[in-house]
């Protein structure tokens, strides 16, 4: 039975929301890997899906598990069950996450690496590919000049989407976000020398046309692998029974 949208089906929506595939740097359900969310009265139980049967089970648990985690902080929620669908490894996942086995627990010896290891990877990508957006777009709209860009601070950019996502990125990975902080850093946050800059962001942008395309890619075989089976291959198929006579 599908009803109306109620708060508790936003917010579960909403929570869904904030997890992101680690690779790609965008919401699952954006990506249209939520494929289905059921609340009944013991709780509520999300089936993710992912393009293909064979994509990392490094990523697949990550998102997995940030989902399960980020259901908790849904009042009222109740009993949190997140199930992978069609993936070789839904088996050991699905198992791992229901006895909150945690990665190794669940992988044993294949987790050959700690998976906060894997988490900084990626969110260091996203932060060098949120980072050659923002000077992309002030060197294409304002007079700013290629030499110019060691001197940028976060106060120096507008407002706006892409100066929060950096913000975002940057906190994620441990990075100051005051205002004279320069734009332009490495990993650790140590500014670009001068000299340098235009190589690094020829390769922030290699970072994010790479992120981008397999965002593209991912989402053309995912409509491809559930064309014949889903209504909307793209859509989360929301159902809600709690309290229904």
């Amino acid at each position: 039975m599908t009803l109306m949208a109620t708060s508790l089906e936003a917010e579960v929506m909403a929570a869904l929301s904030t997890v992101l595939d680690p690779e790609l740097d965008e919401p699952i359900t954006g990506l249209g890997f939520v494929r289905s969310v059921r609340i009944d009265d013991a709780g509520v139980t999300v089936h993710l899906r992912l393009p293909t049967s064979f994509c990392s089970p490094n990523f697949a648990y990550l998102m997995a598990s940030d989902t399960q985690d980020a259901l908790r902080f849904v009042e009222r929620v109740g009993r949190i069950s997140v199930l992978l669908d069609d993936h070789h490894d839904s088996d050991k996942i699905n198992a791992g996450l229901a006895a909150n086995a945690g990665y190794v627990g669940t992988f044993g010896a294949e987790a050959e690496e700690s998976l906060d290891a894997l988490r900084l990877t990626f969110q260091r990508k996203a932060h060098t590919a949120a980072m050659e957006r923002c000077v992309a777009a002030l060197l294409k709209n304002t007079a700013l000049a290629v030499e110019e860009i060691h001197e940028l601070r976060l106060a120096d950019l507008p407002g706006g989407t892409q100066k929060e996502a950096l913000l975002r990125r940057r906190a994620d990975i441990g990075l100051s976000i005051g205002r004279d902080q320069p734009v332009v850093v490495d990993d650790a946050g140590n500014p670009i020398p001068t000299d340098e800059v235009p190589l690094q962001l020829r390769f922030a942008k290699s970072v994010r046309i790479s992120m981008e395309g397999n965002a593209h890619f991912c989402r053309g075989l995912l409509k491809t692998r559930y064309a014949d089976g889903e209504p909307d291959e793209m859509s989360t198929h929301v159902t809600n029974t709690r309290n229904a006579s």
